[in-house]
């Protein structure tokens, strides 16, 4: 039988670790407020003016997160 230890050899320091993770947060939390923002202006169009733009009220959400998040989200 077969056994796989893994050792860390090195890691960041812990202030590091900790500006990455705020740096993380907050771009999570840019992209969260982009796609709020998006969905809600697109929820307020009319009918007429999401068919003058060539957008089903059933693509919102898909817009939405691809203006928040990129073309893979």
């Amino acid at each position: 039988m077969a056994y796989i230890t893994g050792n860390r050899t090195h890691t960041a320091p812990i202030g590091q670790r900790l500006a990455d993770l705020r740096t993380t947060a907050l771009q999570a939390y840019s992209n969260w407020r982009i796609y709020r923002t998006t969905l809600s202006e697109l929820q307020d169009l009319s009918l007429r003016e999401m068919t003058d733009l060539g957008i089903n009220p059933s693509m919102i959400k898909r817009i939405a997160l691809e203006a928040a998040y990129g073309k893979n989200a």
